[in-house]
């Protein structure tokens, strides 16, 4: 599992727990570095999960009050605690990550993995959906990007079609 991945995981699980014992802050780090034991023992940094868990809580009430715009039919405590977290992680990510390292559709992707490992049957569809419409919200940032490599084919794929014409 890459490094970034497992620290997303990690962040979540420990943003679950957080959670579940009624959001008590005095406990967080604890649950933090209890879960960076458990399951990340060979990570070579956990800088990552650190940002993600400390963006999310920095950002909690603005990311909660997009939660309950973006899913009005869901309020919020109706929407399971595991959901609940990758939503707010990716939520995080779209707008407050860095999107040079992570461009939204990572984001939104590493979202829907996470709902998928770690929720119920329908949680990707459901993560997919909201994280979906607050991309679109935002202007799609980072749609028409594309890749190097990807650039790097067609230049040569247009250099031999020049070469054919000749």
């Amino acid at each position: 599992m890459a490094s970034r991945h497992l620290s997303r995981s990690i962040a979540m699980q420990s943003l679950y727990e957080w959670d579940f014992w009624k959001r008590d802050d005095s406990k967080l780090e604890e649950i933090v570095k209890s879960n960076i034991k458990e399951f990340g023992p060979g990570l070579e940094s956990t800088d990552f999960i650190w940002e993600i868990v400390k963006g999310v809580l920095s950002n909690l009430a603005k990311i909660n009050e997009i939660i309950e715009k973006c899913a009005p039919e869901w309020p919020l405590d109706q929407v399971t605690i595991v959901d609940r977290n990758v939503l707010r992680i990716g939520i995080y990510e779209l707008l407050w990550g860095k999107r040079d390292e992570v461009p939204p559709k990572v984001a939104i992707n590493e979202a829907i993995e996470l709902a998928k490992n770690f929720g119920g049957e329908s949680s990707g569809r459901f993560i997919n959906g909201v994280l979906g419409t607050i991309y679109r919200e935002i202007g799609e940032p980072g749609k028409d990007d594309v890749s190097k490599k990807k650039d790097e084919k067609e230049t040569e794929s247009e250099k031999l079609i020049s070469d054919e014409d000749k």
